[in-house]
């Protein structure tokens, strides 16, 4: 189902990206940009190169498991350099992966709206919460970007994780680009929710334990932790609530459950357009704690992440919903989610439809 998705959303972009005079994609794009965080804090980010000496990786057993991850953080106010969307050798892969005839390097010239490697602002009172989001099959953390800015703006701890070998490209600090080796392979997909499922407890090791490998985990509020996802990402998140009881609550954006799942805490599901996906169906009956199935109509299995929004300032028909308000939906759903969960904050938003947003519903 997931690459049934990519291929239809690549489909898209290579027809819509034909229509542009010839050349002129290949030799200019526009200027690229994520909306403004909605949050009243500053916004800070950095990036963390982890390896678990305890577990081979999945795809490459004859070497330890690797992980790339970005924070972002609520920072403190003042000046600093702004934050990369991601690298050079990542946005070439992604490119090349997608078939269009744009610049190799032209996610690298996405303005974020964050600073990089500035001071982690202190919280007034409790630690800041902590949000681990896992990308889509294919995709890497930056699709997820203008979502985790926002969550850091609003006062939430940010860990968005790279999955090596199952993206197109995950470059470490020395250069190394992993490339997608799960991506030629079939059947693998409730391996990889598995595999990522062990990728974010170890992440929660090494920020949560007794030597963190973050400087700025000192502000974190280990006693309330969620995990967000995108597609597969999404599957993992949700099995995280079987496999980790530090996992307080959960967040499937369009992703189906390749790996049953039966649990008791928190769990949101967020559907796009189409009908309702049997693994939801099949184990909505065995969450037992609180749940809400949200559909939001118009809406195709990108609109979770930055596509819709950078797609968009490339010209590109971003479907029945404006890009922008694409990504605005994600934002307020998930933090209402986690406002709720991890805030004890009550939130309307998600008890039944709301005017604001007329295009999501409540399925169960």
């Amino acid at each position: 189902m997931i690459r049934r998705f990519l291929r239809r959303t690549l489909a898209t972009l290579s027809l819509l990206v034909a229509t542009l005079p010839i050349g002129a994609a290949a030799t200019a794009a526009p200027a690229l940009s994520l909306p403004r965080p909605t949050g009243p804090y500053a916004v800070g980010t950095t990036w963390l190169h982890l390896t678990d000496p305890t577990r081979a990786d999945p795809w490459r057993p004859e070497v330890r498991r690797e992980l790339m991850v970005s924070l972002w953080y609520p920072a403190r106010p003042g000046t600093g350099p702004a934050a990369p969307y991601t690298t050079a050798a990542v946005s070439s892969r992604i490119v090349a992966a997608e078939g269009l005839p744009l610049p190799p390097d032209v996610l690298t010239t996405v303005a974020t709206n964050a600073r990089r490697d500035v001071p982690v602002r202190a919280p007034a009172g409790r630690g800041w919460p902590l949000v681990v989001l896992s990308p889509g099959f294919s995709l890497s953390r930056e699709s997820l970007t203008g979502l985790a800015e926002d969550l850091a703006a609003r006062g939430y701890v940010v860990a968005g994780v790279d999955h090596p070998y199952e993206a197109r490209g995950v470059e470490f600090p020395d250069g190394r680009v992993a490339e997608c080796l799960a991506c030629e392979l079939s059947g693998v997909l409730p391996r990889v929710v598995e595999g990522r499922a062990a990728d974010v407890s170890f992440l929660l090791d090494r920020l949560t334990g007794d030597r963190p490998a973050w400087r700025g985990a000192r502000y974190l509020d280990r006693h309330r932790i969620a995990v967000v996802g995108h597609s597969i990402g999404g599957a993992s998140a949700a099995h995280l609530l079987t496999t980790d009881r530090r996992v307080d609550a959960a967040a499937d954006l369009d992703g189906t459950l390749f790996v049953p799942v039966a649990a008791a805490r928190p769990l949101l599901l967020v559907g796009a357009d189409r009908p309702a996906d049997a693994s939801w169906v099949r184990d909505w009956p065995g969450l037992t704690g609180w749940k809400r199935w949200l559909a939001v109509a118009g809406s195709g299995h990108m609109s979770f992440t930055d596509r819709p929004v950078l797609g968009a300032q490339l010209g590109l028909d971003p479907g029945a919903i404006p890009a922008d308000r694409q990504l605005l939906i994600t934002r307020e759903y998930v933090a209402a989610f986690l406002d709720v969960h991890l805030r004890r904050r009550d939130r309307a938003l998600l008890d039944g439809p709301s005017p604001a947003f007329p295009e999501v519903t409540r399925t169960y």
